[in-house]
């Protein structure tokens, strides 16, 4: 499994259908922390999802505390607006995990205090937008860390 795509307390349920497909086209595994925004069963998650959300290799977690128990040997990169390394720089290898925030605030602070020289973003070329959405950050990232692996 070359990468793990982790959403921290994902709000928006068509973002997650969205980003289920991708991890399934790119051979991610797709993690879930809690609290959602939304419940699994969401016709919205689903229909974004389409038939491909039984294919698709997920896994939930209660709490991020959940998640660090049982990945804390794993490599990590954190994306979010805040970073000031690009993601061109992530030195990807397999296995990594990619965490990713909720679509209104981000990666809660606690996990970027924890791991500042982890943090990297995705080069805006215009003043005049924060962020991109989540689905599209996540396929950006995902398909340059498939592309420095291959």
């Amino acid at each position: 499994m070359p990468l793990h795509i982790v959403l921290v307390h994902p709000e928006i349920p068509n973002n997650t259908g969205n980003i289920g497909r991708l991890s399934l086209a790119t051979g991610s595994h797709l993690h879930l922390i809690k609290p959602f925004g939304f419940e699994i069963s969401d016709s919205r998650l689903k229909r974004a999802g389409l038939d491909y959300w039984k294919h698709i290799q997920l896994t939930t977690y209660e709490s991020i505390d959940d998640f660090y128990d049982k990945h804390s040997d794993k490599k990590m990169v954190l994306l979010s607006s805040h970073g000031t390394q690009s993601i061109w720089d992530i030195p990807f290898e397999d296995d990594m995990m990619l965490l990713f925030g909720k679509e209104s605030t981000g990666l809660p602070s606690e996990i970027l205090n924890k791991h500042p020289e982890h943090i990297f973003k995705i080069p805006l070329h215009s003043d005049h937008i924060r962020s991109i959405n989540i689905a599209n950050a996540v396929s950006v990232t995902v398909y340059e860390g498939l592309r420095q692996l291959s």
